[in-house]
């Protein structure tokens, strides 16, 4: 191929990985780290940074690229399924590193840090998915877990299995999180009325419901902010 060049064959201080070592991550462009990740180029086609660039130019964000399944990975040319478990593997250490900021133990004091904990994870799903976290008597995550996935539009949440696993971790208080995949997170009739549903539920057991976060895009709404739960 015209102009193709092999990583190797480049000045020491143009290859990614000998340019990250000698000059520290945040010297690297997008397709330089993900060229470190890849490896290898498709062949005499292409090298690493090739592959990279044009990954990202189809997808055109690590956000984007995050939200691929593994199969629509390996559609790309040049992208197997080695290739892609390497992208998702380095894609879901740094959403864990996120989290690790609002881990297990680590005391709730807003509705910012419910949203920091869920957003790498929520605001990019194709589907929606209900989530509760179980709090003890100061706040503090017991444990969090998924309750329901349903379609497009809407999830299935039954208030007698969320009672089942709140009396079972002797949670204090809760609170519920799901996101919107349309983007848009304010609160549908159904959201309300399930809502309505889990605090009446969880008052006949002594468990406080703090808030149900609606994520949606890179917005999101607190239905305790917006007056509809109440301690």
């Amino acid at each position: 191929m015209p102009g193709f060049r092999k990583i190797k064959d480049w000045p020491e201080d143009e290859r990614p990985r000998e340019r990250l070592i000698k000059f520290g991550e945040e010297s690297l462009s997008d397709s330089q780290l993900l060229a470190i990740i890849l490896r290898t180029g498709n062949g005499t086609k292409s090298n690493a940074i090739d592959l990279a660039r044009m990954l990202l130019d189809h997808y055109g964000s690590f956000r984007a690229l995050d939200s691929a399944s593994i199969s629509e990975l390996c559609a790309i040319e040049g992208i197997g399924t080695a290739k892609a478990a390497q992208i998702k593997a380095a894609l879901e250490i740094g959403k864990r590193l996120l989290r690790q900021k609002t881990g297990p133990r680590k005391k709730i004091t807003s509705v910012e840090d419910i949203v920091n904990y869920y957003k790498p994870y929520l605001r990019d799903l194709k589907r929606e998915v209900f989530k509760i976290m179980m709090l003890d008597s100061r706040n503090k995550i017991i444990k969090e877990m998924t309750i329901s996935e349903g379609s497009l539009n809407a999830s299935i949440v039954h208030p007698r299995e969320v009672i089942r696993e709140i009396i079972r971790e002797s949670a204090s208080a809760v609170i519920f999180v799901h996101n919107h995949p349309s983007g848009e997170p304010k609160p549908t009739r159904e959201d309300i009325e399930i809502t309505k549903r889990l605090v009446k539920a969880c008052d006949l057991v002594g468990v406080r419901v703090l808030d149900h976060i609606i994520m949606g895009d890179d917005e999101y709404t607190s239905l305790a902010d917006e007056g509809l739960i109440r301690e």
